[in-house]
């Protein structure tokens, strides 16, 4: 063997035993309450992805902090000839309590709802807008968020929350998202039959802790899903009144880096 034949396998196989470097996410919030934006949305729902696309615009170089964009997708339509890969039951019942909370008849797709009120006129609106109806204002609540992305996309971290004196600590519940842009599918079957369907905000998994007290601390690990790709993950937060619907506060911390 020549001298330069074994270099390159034993670089090689040095590099692979170095770890690679983890991704940090960390985000505080300030004063400012930010906007919480949620879409729920479908793969199998035909009038979805110019809202999808919408949300991508609203958050793409992440332009506001005041702007918190998540994608939920609902589960409901996935017995209509197209499973979604995203959809989660969880984010379905999610969609159900903002109903329950806000005396809507029906849940429906695409839903925008900002910081917990409707928002059915979101066609052509872009920030600063007031920040969508001017849902910002004193924040309720500070939020801090300290987690680590492993090579693998699993995160794991803790987040803090603290409710602002003077305000009622009852029916708040914290919540922490891992967060996912860059999907995309090629849609076989349903209403988006032969369509490549691009996402970005999409929620892929929550953990949540009511809390009983005007503090809390979460401690949570997101094991990756399929396609989770670690570079693309953020992290997002927000404390809320379970029964009004009221988003508190909200914090994202942009793509972990």
């Amino acid at each position: 063997m020549t001298r330069t034949s074994w270099i390159a396998p034993l670089l090689a196989a040095t590099l692979a035993a170095v770890p690679a470097r983890a991704l940090q996410c960390k985000a505080t919030s300030g004063t400012e309450r930010h906007a919480l934006v949620e879409l729920y949305t479908s793969e199998g729902c035909s009038s979805c992805p110019p809202a999808e696309r919408w949300l991508s615009r609203l958050g793409s170089g992440r332009t506001d902090p005041r702007v918190v964009p998540v994608e939920f997708h609902v589960d409901y339509w996935d017995r209509d000839g197209w499973k979604d890969p995203f959809s989660d039951a969880r984010y379905t019942r999610r969609q159900e309590q903002f109903q329950k909370a806000s005396g809507a008849r029906f849940v429906y797709t695409p839903q925008v709802v900002v910081s917990g009120r409707d928002v059915p006129d979101w066609r052509g609106v872009s920030v600063p807008f007031s920040v969508l109806h001017g849902r910002t204002g004193d924040a309720k609540a500070k939020i801090a968020v300290d987690a680590t992305v492993a090579d693998d996309a699993s995160i794991h971290g803790a987040v803090d929350a603290t409710v602002v004196s003077g305000t009622p600590a009852k029916n708040l519940t914290l919540v922490v998202l891992a967060v996912q842009n860059g999907l995309a599918s090629r849609v076989t079957a349903g209403e988006n039959r032969g369509e490549r369907l691009t996402h970005d905000f999409v929620a892929r998994d929550m953990a949540s802790l009511v809390l009983a007290q005007p503090s809390g601390h979460l401690d949570f690990a997101f094991r990756p899903g399929a396609r989770w790709v670690a570079p693309r993950m953020s992290v997002a937060a927000f404390v809320q009144d379970a029964k009004t619907g009221e988003v508190l506060q909200a914090v994202t911390t942009g793509p972990c880096r």
